[in-house]
């Protein structure tokens, strides 16, 4: 069902050399961007008009408007089982906990008497939140949106999710209770490229965002793409992915269950085991069989995933070569089932999120740790972090310098200007001293 990668007995090696052993899924953002080009830009031209047919086309529903009615918002909160409400409610106040702490303070620093620098931080005026539809629903991925981009102060926060048929062409109930119990009044009926090219462009129903955050499927990657550089952007995030680092002390009922768990979401999902103990690969191997049998989605997600290319039981000669290999892979969601985990977890490098020891399953961060679940995928974790209030916050420099606060530095900014041939910074200096640079004191 899952296959293996044996890096025992040799030096491991290093930078991409090691990268290339490793499982991972295809995932070609660029031979999706040519197909995603012509939708974005018939967004573009055409505004609500285009989102409405693409809903025909892609979702096989018949809008009458993009925007979700109040009243609909309202309904789906107040026929909301009780039971995910609760659930609903407490990850949102464990998420507020964990992002409100993120707020960052405006600083000024004095760097000479006369001369400070304030970093000041302001957030994005409007954001376009992506909550996802097609093989599953996800409220929470409202709640890992929604919260981080209010904790910063945006004022101004709409969200997108695919329409769908069983609702009449409403995002699914559970999506808009999980809006209205958030606060957010904005909802659209748009999905995939679509959603992000109404954001980035604005339409007759939808003013443009300044950034476009959250998760989707390889068409949500490649509209983020297209308009980087025209809206901020998260980042492109591909199927999902977990790696568990454990030794012989781990539990193969939990470390099964947990890859099983990210295998359901998509047939490309990644599950990969890094171990240096055979009998614990053994036995992972052994319980996946009666694990799978005994849940749902195997066929059409889960099996496809296990044995895909992009999972695997990867074999290691110790901890230490663990780390080298899950530090080279990057892996969105990475677990620590070993010995001392809290002291290995401290040693890793890459990683969305790191899950420490036995009773810190990626479930529990997907829903209700209080830290974010949209997290950086395909190995971007060496250069890149997950959603957080600094997502939606801009570091702004004020510079505040006196008259003798510049006299005393200004013959190294003309000294500076004229080696770097820029004669006219440096005469903007001279000019506020009457052409003559002050004497070095």
């Amino acid at each position: 069902m899952i296959s293996r990668i044996d890096l025992r007995g040799d030096a491991l090696p290093e930078g991409p050399a090691l990268r290339a052993l490793l499982p991972r899924a295809d995932f070609d953002v660029q031979a999706a961007l040519e197909k995603v080009r012509p939708i974005c830009e018939d967004v573009h031209h055409r505004g609500d008009a285009a989102l409405i047919e693409f809903a025909q086309r892609f979702d096989g529903v018949r809008l009458e408007q993009v925007r979700v009615p109040a009243e609909a918002l309202e309904k789906a909160l107040a026929d909301l089982d009780p039971a995910v409400r609760a659930a609903l409610e407490e990850s949102v106040r464990r998420a507020r906990l964990v992002h409100r702490a993120q707020r960052r303070a405006d600083h000024t620093t004095q760097v000479v008497p006369g001369g400070t620098v304030t970093e000041k931080w302001v957030p994005v005026d409007r954001v376009g939140l992506y909550a996802p539809g097609g093989r599953s629903v996800y409220p929470s991925s409202v709640v890992m949106n929604v919260v981080p981009a209010q904790e910063a102060g945006v004022a101004s926060i709409a969200l997108a999710s695919p329409p769908q048929a069983d609702f009449g062409g409403l995002p699914h109930p559970t999506i808009l209770a999980a809006c209205a119990l958030l606060g957010v009044d904005e909802v659209y009926a748009a999905g995939g490229a679509t959603a992000v090219a109404m954001f980035a462009y604005g339409t007759e129903s939808c003013p443009p965002a300044t950034m476009v955050t959250g998760p989707g499927n390889i068409w949500v990657a490649a509209a983020k793409r297209y308009f980087t550089g025209r809206i901020g952007i998260d980042t492109e995030a591909g199927p999902t992915e977990i790696a568990v680092l454990a030794d012989d002390t781990a539990d193969p009922v939990h470390i099964a269950a947990d890859l099983i768990s990210q295998a359901e979401h998509d047939p490309l999902a990644a599950a990969v085991l890094v171990t240096d103990s055979v009998a614990l690969a053994d036995a992972v191997a052994k319980e996946l069989e009666p694990q799978v049998a005994a849940t749902k989605h195997i066929e059409d997600r889960i099996v496809p995933a296990l044995a895909g290319k992009q999972s695997a039981i990867v074999l290691v000669d110790g901890i230490d070569a663990g780390l080298t290999v899950v530090d080279a892979y990057g892996a969105e969601h990475l677990e620590i089932q070993t010995a001392d985990a809290a002291a290995v977890a401290d040693r890793v490098r890459n990683a969305g999120a790191v899950f420490v020891g036995p009773y810190s399953p990626v479930s529990l961060g997907d829903y209700a740790a209080g830290s974010n679940h949209v997290l950086p995928t395909g190995g971007c974790a060496c250069h890149s972090s997950g959603l957080s209030v600094q997502s939606f916050l801009r570091g702004i420099h004020l510079v505040d310098y006196s008259r003798d606060a510049l006299a005393d530095v200004a013959h190294h900014v003309v000294t500076l200007a004229e080696a770097e041939d820029l004669p006219a910074h440096g005469a903007a200096i001279k000019a506020r001293f009457g052409w003559k640079v002050p004497a070095n004191k």
